[in-house]
């Protein structure tokens, strides 16, 4: 909407000068001046609704959070693109760029683009048509299970996690729940030092389970503390503003609390079961939810699955394609090995046929982190399973087959032992 005053009704546009003549300048008179800042003839104020604009409102606090968006935005673009275009012209002038210039140059341009992903699921989050399916899930085990998959990300940062988690459960969508916990912690591993305190518990009143992260964000050795913009600013990171609105869009309370030195955020589930409930009898059936302890208990997991054959990767996303479970695809283990470095899946379905020296190397190296971590090998042939606990590998195997019928039982069998 135009803010710019209304031209009282009573002005008349200067004449327009003539084709032949200049004109002198038009000088209105001091009556028309006074009339225009809205003085009367008699001396007195005429109405200031009619001829002064109104005072800008401030902000909305939704307003304030999007414009908060766009700065951090600004600078996640601006600081790497800025880096990457000096290095471009380095190369342009002088012809030359050296292998860590290079790389230099393409992590830039990764963090640029990543800046654009992050706006775009923050659009899409916003946007109010993200389709979710509230059922029931273990709150505590979603919560272990995403730290498993940051485990190696974590201990790269030197961080410690103290953890107390009661176990509860709440209704939620399961994936938005995992991705919810992601981004809670690629925040604190933007910005926590030293030992993150993690808590699973639950309010006297009302009963809701709570999840709350208390970190450090300041060394005590930095000297003077930063004023609370500096603060802010530390703090406001993508991955922050990913976890608001995630967690805004699910119906969740955020709360951040922050001093000097930490921060504490807490996250609420009005849609609590107030605690683990034993399995459903036939009564409880009539309650009017669905149950990720019946119906997807793997629901939000991360699965990878390492097949060269096209036709085997197809029965593997047709067999788990209701399980809810979150599948990569590669076809070689030199590709696997690339995706494990970016972050450890859940599990791991490999091609029987790929299994050699890299395969070996790949599983020692995840073991040495993880040592319960699940294998599950598919052999060309046959209709066994055979559990992990009773293999000779200590990997599941079962054949081709029986991927249809034994793959969703298999993963659920050797997952859950482990959460």
């Amino acid at each position: 909407m135009d803010s710019r005053p209304s031209r009282p009704e009573h002005w008349l546009p200067a004449p327009q000068p003539s084709l032949f003549m200049p004109m002198p300048p038009h000088n209105p008179p001091l009556s028309d001046l006074l009339r225009g800042l809205g003085v009367g003839s008699g001396g007195g104020a005429e109405n200031p609704a009619r001829s002064a604009p109104p005072d800008p409102a401030p902000p909305s606090d939704d307003q304030a959070r999007w414009h908060e968006l766009v700065a951090q935005v600004g600078r996640e673009l601006a600081e790497p693109l800025t880096a990457a275009l000096e290095r471009v012209t380095t190369l342009t002038t002088t012809g030359r760029i050296d292998r860590l210039g290079l790389r230099a140059l393409r992590d830039e341009v990764d963090r640029a683009r990543q800046a654009g992903i992050w706006c775009q699921q923050i659009a899409r989050l916003a946007s109010g048509r993200v389709r979710q399916q509230a059922e029931r899930v273990h709150l505590t085990h979603t919560v272990q299970s995403a730290l498993a998959y940051r485990t190696r990300e974590i201990h790269a940062r030197g961080l410690q996690l103290s953890q107390s988690l009661l176990p509860l459960e709440v209704m939620a969508d399961a994936s938005m729940l995992f991705a919810l916990l992601n981004a809670a912690v690629d925040w604190c591993l933007d910005v926590a030092q030293g030992t993150v305190e993690l808590r699973v518990d639950q309010r006297e009143w009302p009963a809701h389970a709570r999840l709350t992260m208390r970190l450090r964000h300041r060394s005590p050795d930095e000297g003077a503390p930063a004023g609370p913009d500096a603060v802010a600013q530390r703090l406001d990171t993508m991955h922050w503003h990913l976890l608001d609105q995630t967690a805004r869009t699910m119906g969740l309370p955020l709360e951040r609390q922050v001093d000097a030195t930490h921060a504490r955020m807490t996250l609420e589930f009005p849609h609590t079961v107030n605690a683990v409930m034993p399995q459903l009898d036939d009564d409880d059936r009539d309650l009017g939810f669905s149950s990720s302890v019946n119906s997807k208990p793997l629901a939000g997991s991360h699965v990878l699955v390492v097949a060269s054959r096209r036709d085997l990767r197809v029965q593997i996303r047709e067999a788990t394609r209701s399980m809810g479970l979150v599948m990569d695809f590669v076809g070689s283990m030199r590709e696997a090995r690339a995706f494990c470095d970016e972050g450890l899946p859940h599990a791991i379905v490999f091609e029987g046929t790929l299994r050699g020296r890299a395969f070996d190397e790949l599983a020692d190296g995840i073991r040495r982190e993880v040592p319960e971590f699940v294998f599950i090998e598919v052999t060309e042939h046959g209709d066994t399973f055979e559990a992990a606990s009773i293999s000779e590998t200590g990997m599941a195997r079962l054949g081709a087959d029986s991927i249809a019928s034994n793959l969703p039982s298999a993963l659920v069998y050797e997952l859950s032992r482990i959460m």
